[in-house]
């Protein structure tokens, strides 16, 4: 009966074949990142932190690969990992994270409750320049699974390079910023990065931080929504 039933269930097309060998992740570009091939995030987190796949790797102090709760209903996606975090580990704990922490204050979002944080890279490009496309797509793999294990009702993108390396949308930031959009079924904004908004001081209509704090309103009224009946 057992096999009788078996010949009606569909094949799962994403699983990870046994053969695979999931340590190689680490070790090289080449070898890919399949959906479902992490059981939890610490074991993600050891291949981050001993990860080559890309050029970046060598000139890290640390991975930076997360903080805040697993479990969270929002999940942030930055760009990549500044000075300060590269020397902490952590994403969004300089200058930048202040100010984002500030925000998500302002409308009762706590960074270690309610958000899970991470980024498109897990190490500091050179400079704090954008990261590569070959570097993101070195990386891209992390990130999803990422998504998948957290499994957040929102996503928030903070700038047009975190939007890009996630979606692949091109627009620039200011065309999109505050808009909804689908993603491979979630829900996604994209929002200013911090930085570019302790560059725009003005709080005045319309400015970028005015701007802010109309979607990050529009952020916390949708979450609202969506947990109102968990």
């Amino acid at each position: 009966m057992t096999d009788q039933i078996d010949l009606f269930v569909e094949p799962n097309a994403d699983a990870v074949p046994e053969s695979f060998d999931r340590e190689a992740i680490p070790t090289r570009a080449s070898v890919s990142i399949p959906a479902g091939v992490y059981d939890d995030l610490d074991t993600l987190g050891r291949h981050c932190r001993s990860c080559q796949r890309c050029g970046l790797a060598a000139g890290r102090t640390n991975v930076v690969v997360s903080r805040g709760n697993p479990q969270a209903h929002i999940m942030i996606v930055g760009e990549g990992p500044g000075q300060q975090e590269d020397e902490q580990g952590l994403p969004f704990v300089g200058k930048s994270g202040q100010l984002l922490e500030k925000i998500l204050a302002a409308v009762r979002l706590d960074t270690e409750k309610d958000v899970y944080i991470c980024n498109v890279v897990k190490c500091r490009p050179p400079g704090n320049r954008t990261p590569t496309a070959e570097e993101s797509n070195a990386c891209k793999g992390y990130l999803l699974e990422q998504i998948r294990l957290v499994d957040p009702k929102i996503i928030l993108m903070t700038g047009a390079t975190a939007m890009k390396g996630l979606t692949g949308e091109k627009r620039g930031i200011t065309k999109v910023r505050g808009q909804w959009m689908e993603w491979e079924g979630r829900l996604c904004m994209p929002i200013f990065h911090p930085a570019y908004l302790l560059r725009n001081q003005s709080r005045d209509k319309g400015s970028p931080k005015w701007l802010m704090w109309q979607d990050i309103q529009t952020v916390r009224a949708k979450l609202d929504e969506l947990t109102a009946t968990d």
